[in-house]
């Protein structure tokens, strides 16, 4: 089965956050939009897209959305690759012996990203790595914010078009 697309209710879910505490969707979803990652440590495409969803968390952090990371590892693991690529946002664990929160979802690789409105309705689902998308979830936090995009890319950056995960 492929991600779940654009314009299906994502399905709500509870988990235990790295951080501590735990994490629901629907909690979230009633502060604002979700930008929700899925990511595996040794992916190499999740090394390279999960550090530009950091300047879209930094971006966003006054607003009311939420970027929220489910890691597909142990936490001891997940904690490191957090460390490793400077990654601040809250992130969730998916039970790594079972994935159910990944299976609800979909998944067939990671990343996999997808940008969930208040509503609860997927308005934006990327498969791998899409500049075009993430910039598309960029301009949709701003306008829920009333404000202009937030620059992603620093000058002299090359940044890929598209990463298969």
């Amino acid at each position: 089965m492929a991600a779940l697309n654009a314009g299906v209710l994502a399905p709500d879910f509870t988990l235990p956050v790295v951080q501590g505490g735990q994490v629901s969707l629907r909690e979230a979803l009633a502060k604002g939009p979700v930008v929700l990652v899925f990511f595996k440590k040794s992916c190499p495409v999740c090394q390279y897209a999960l550090p530009f969803l950091e300047r879209v968390f930094q971006a966003n952090r006054a607003a009311n959305v939420s970027v929220l990371g489910i890691s597909q590892d142990k936490a001891r693991d997940t904690k490191a690759f957090l460390r490793e690529y400077g990654v601040t946002f809250p992130v969730a664990l998916d039970d790594p012996a079972h994935y159910p929160v990944s299976n609800a979802y979909g998944l067939t690789n990671v990343p996999t990203i997808f940008y969930i409105a208040p509503t609860g309705d997927i308005e934006v689902s990327c498969v791998g790595w899409s500049k075009s998308d993430v910039e598309a979830i960029n301009q949709k936090l701003a306008e829920h914010r009333d404000q202009p995009p937030a620059p992603l890319w620093r000058k002299g950056e090359d940044i890929q078009d598209f990463r298969a995960g």
